[in-house]
């Protein structure tokens, strides 16, 4: 596991299998004290509620410390550079926990500093939440052998793409159903081909939701309209409404299949209200799945797996 988590490009197929295995285990037994007199800094430019909680609450059941910084009430916005607060906050904390909007802030954060950087959600991508998913996913069906998706909605979406990297390093399919001209970000649709190629996934752009559907194990979809997207919103709306929202009827089209969705959720746009209370909607395991998996994460980062078997160990 390298230093930082920016990308699901930074984890290789068998590490995130044996994240999910040390995910299992927080799970059975989620408080300790390994993070004892560890700092973290969570530095927000955006809105959150799950990650800002599961990251929170998860650090504080590992007994470490949380300091909260957003950019509002920081000099951060009086104009001090990026590069200086982060060399400050590095003097006091371990790790920095980031939902920024550019990817390229948090290469520059890992870049020069030496504390930990955990991508909480860039415009990019939203790594967390794609360990989460497929993690998720392997709970229900017990395998991720030959899984098959369909991600119904926006193409570009960072969820979605950091989503299909994850798949495709696993040997899983997607159909990803999106409106011309929102297709994936075209480098990470290479790098997901190529991962393709290796694992045996299918990877389809397919216009038509209801083809995309048919006989998938998991219908997701996220919002038509991501944060920093407010001003494209009508143009947005027309591409998407009403085809690609998720309906009783398209997810009856899928036969058994999940339905997924990161939250939070408009209801009544990207998906009917009905759908999120559908016996078949996982979407609250989703949720909490982000706080076990992100406790894995941050034990594998920090090298202090081996002492919470030790400390969990002592407690059986």
């Amino acid at each position: 596991m390298l230093k930082d988590f920016l990308s699901i490009n930074d984890i290789k197929r068998e590490e995130m299998l044996e994240l999910f295995k040390l995910t299992d285990k927080l799970k059975k037994y989620p408080n300790s004290d390994v993070l004892k007199n560890k700092i973290f800094c969570l530095y927000f430019e955006k809105p959150s509620t799950r990650t800002r909680l599961s990251f929170e609450i998860g650090i504080k059941q590992l007994g470490g410390e949380v300091v909260f910084l957003d950019k509002i009430t920081s000099q951060l916005s009086r104009g001090e550079p990026l590069e200086d607060t982060i060399r400050t906050v590095e003097r006091y904390a371990h790790a920095i926990v980031a939902r920024v909007f550019s990817q390229k802030d948090l290469e520059l954060m890992a870049k020069i500093s030496k504390m930990n950087v955990i991508n909480a959600l860039s415009d990019l991508e939203h790594p967390c939440q794609a360990l989460a998913d497929v993690y998720t996913i392997k709970e229900k069906f017990r395998t991720l052998k030959d899984i098959r998706i369909a991600f119904v909605g926006d193409g570009s979406d960072n969820v979605l793409h950091s989503l299909l990297l994850a798949v495709t390093k696993l040997g899983m399919h997607i159909n990803i159903a999106c409106p011309k001209g929102y297709e994936p970000n075209k480098d990470i649709l290479e790098r997901a081909k190529t991962q393709a190629k290796i694992s045996g996934s299918n990877i389809s752009i397919i216009r038509d939701p209801v083809k995309a559907v048919k006989d998938v194990h998991i219908v997701y979809t996220d919002v038509f309209v991501s944060m920093g997207q407010e001003k494209e919103t009508q143009k947005r709306l027309k591409k998407f409404l009403p085809k690609y929202r998720v309906t009783q009827q398209l997810l009856d089209k899928a036969g058994s299949a999940l339905f997924m969705h990161c939250l939070p959720a408009h209801r009544g746009q990207e998906v009917d209200d009905k759908v999120i209370e559908d016996i078949r909607s996982i979407v609250f395991d989703q949720a909490e799945n982000r706080l076990h998996t992100q406790k894995a994460l941050i034990l594998k980062l920090l090298n202090l797996e081996q002492m919470y078997n030790l400390k969990i160990s002592m407690q059986e």
